[in-house]
């Protein structure tokens, strides 16, 4: 076994996360609650006769006919170590010749755990359900015959209650096909989508449901290879119940994973159209008279040169960016005429609107400006710190977030979005509790 799991690991060892959730408790009673309506309506639609139908004489339906059906209870609860019990009991209006009706209580008892298929998606599974069908008496009958309750097995072929069992997991508001949904390619910019894959099964402790994820970026629908994470992340969990329904937890690698995917795009990459032009700049340097004949405007075109960093501390976060700086003039024919270095260290601030992250630069701490090319004197040098740092300090963040504005999909099953958020930026990794939302259903 140590060599079979030897071998797993060898072949897993980029396979690690980077981000995840907890599902907890109060988000399990917020699912109930909202697939309780959702349960009323399947039952009703799977037991009641359909109006207009003429059933067979011989068909116990023919006696008896479920008139209505009402969810009395419905809870699902954590079970540490192992999974979910779903409780159901609903309460069934049963009218036979001639005109009887009579009340029979239908209950669901069943365990439920979701694992990972070999697709690779996680699935709800049943693993055991026990379903009971009982007559409940009227206050007449229980004082004539005491408290207890006569069995329903005059029922028990026409609902078929072993069937209700084999799709007791479509009560839920989160089937597999809503599952699914969380590993899905969200876009970020028109060439670059981001996926979030799950790594094994949910594991269950009594904070709540724990998810592991991997996030992996396309671009021009190619994975691309990500800076590899210097220290594996695991779900920080909760050290008290949280009211939360679900606490999202993203790694420091995370946001350089996006920020590497965003320069392999190209998005990083800006210009930047000074206010100067090579008439002004040429009172402060006079060489650039005998470069240029007619007075153009001086325009900055940065591209990355090495991969973005961002480091998060308690209450910050900071991205650093690397780029390289082509000064030229000319809009539609450019002529470079000095590379420099630039060094930005922004603070980024982050948001939540729905299922999406927004991240923006929120203001520039520092810039660092070195020649690229060293035959240049330290005058020059500073010269060009005091001509570019406003256009630099003011422009390099307005380009990146109009990049970012769309956000960032998070990790979310279909239908549902997200409330009363509360970010908060740790030391490595940032924690975002929130509530769960199930959206209106047009129309």
């Amino acid at each position: 076994l140590s060599i079979l799991l030897s071998f797993l690991v060898a072949a897993h060892t980029t396979r690690s996360p980077d981000c995840g959730g907890i599902l907890t408790p109060s988000g399990l009673r917020y699912l109930a609650e909202v697939s309780k309506p959702h349960a009323e309506s399947v039952l009703r639609r799977d037991l009641m006769v359909s109006p207009g139908s003429d059933p067979s004489p011989t068909s116990p339906s023919s006696r008896n006919k479920i008139t209505s059906v009402k969810v009395d209870k419905f809870s699902l609860t954590l079970i540490p170590d192992t999974g979910m019990q779903l409780s159901i009991e609903v309460d069934l209006g049963i009218t036979s010749a001639p005109s009887t009706t009579k009340e029979m209580r239908l209950s669901i008892l069943a365990e439920l755990h979701v694992e990972m298929n070999p697709e690779g998606n996680l699935e709800l599974v049943t693993s055991d359900c026990k379903p009971t069908l009982e007559e409940v008496q009227s206050t007449e009958e229980m004082d004539r015959s005491g408290p207890h309750k006569s069995s329903g097995s005059d029922m028990d072929k026409q609902i078929n209650i072993e069937k209700i069992c084999l799709e007791v997991s479509k009560l839920l508001l989160f089937p597999n096909e809503r599952l699914m949904s969380l590993a899905a390619p969200f876009p970020i910019t028109p060439s670059c989508q981001v996926q979030y894959l799950p790594l094994a099964a949910p594991m269950y402790s009594e904070q709540g449901i724990i998810i592991s994820l991997q996030t992996t970026f396309q671009v021009a629908g190619a994975v691309i290879p990500l800076p590899v994470s210097p220290v594996p992340f695991s779900m920080p969990e909760p050290a008290s119940s949280s009211p939360s329904h679900l606490i999202l937890a993203f790694s420091e690698h995370f946001y350089t994973s996006l920020f590497s995917a965003l320069e392999e795009s190209g998005a990083l990459n800006v210009s930047l159209l000074s206010s100067l032009t090579t008439a002004t700049l040429a009172e402060r340097i006079t060489q650039m008279g005998s470069l240029f004949q007619e007075d153009l405007p001086v325009v900055l075109q940065a591209v990355t040169r090495s991969s973005p960093h961002v480091v998060l501390e308690e209450d910050k976060a900071v991205v650093q960016l690397f780029l390289t700086a082509q000064i030229g003039a000319g809009s539609s024919l450019f002529q470079s005429f000095l590379s420099v270095n630039v060094d930005v260290t922004a603070r980024l601030h982050l948001s939540v609107v729905d299922t999406r992250m927004i991240i923006s630069v929120a203001a520039i701490e520092d810039i660092e400006l070195s020649l690229a090319t060293s035959d240049v004197g330290p005058v020059l040098a500073a010269l060009l710190e005091e001509l570019f740092l406003p256009t630099i300090r003011e422009e390099v963040p307005a380009q990146i977030n109009v990049v970012l504005r769309q956000g960032v999909f998070l990790p979310h099953i279909a239908s549902f979005t997200y409330t009363d958020v509360n970010i908060t930026i740790h030391k490595d990794y940032v924690l975002i509790p929130c509530n769960l939302q199930l959206e209106a259903r047009a129309g």
